[in-house]
């Protein structure tokens, strides 16, 4: 008998600053939320690093190139609603 595991959904925000301003993304053609202004974020894949998850993201949304050593977590939020998720940001 095999046994279905709990797999908890994981996501990265990144809070890009610069001389105390937020890089925002207006999103568009995404299907979820479109016209309104967010951070770059999206899914781990699979197994997928939290900081490599961030580097990925940011390149593939805004063309932006990031080194693992210029990034910090600063922060998780554990999510309850209709599932659970994990955030990291």
């Amino acid at each position: 008998m095999t046994e279905d595991r709990f797999r908890l959904l994981s996501a990265v925000h990144l809070f890009l600053v610069r001389d105390g301003k937020v890089l925002l993304l207006r999103r568009f053609n995404t299907g979820y939320e479109d016209g309104k202004y967010s951070v770059i974020a999206g899914h781990l894949d699979g197994n997928e690093e939290i900081k490599t998850a961030m580097i990925r993201e940011a390149r593939e949304e805004a063309g932006i190139e990031i080194a693992p050593q210029d990034l910090q977590v600063v922060g998780v939020m554990h999510r309850r609603s209709d599932d659970e998720r994990i955030d990291f940001f």
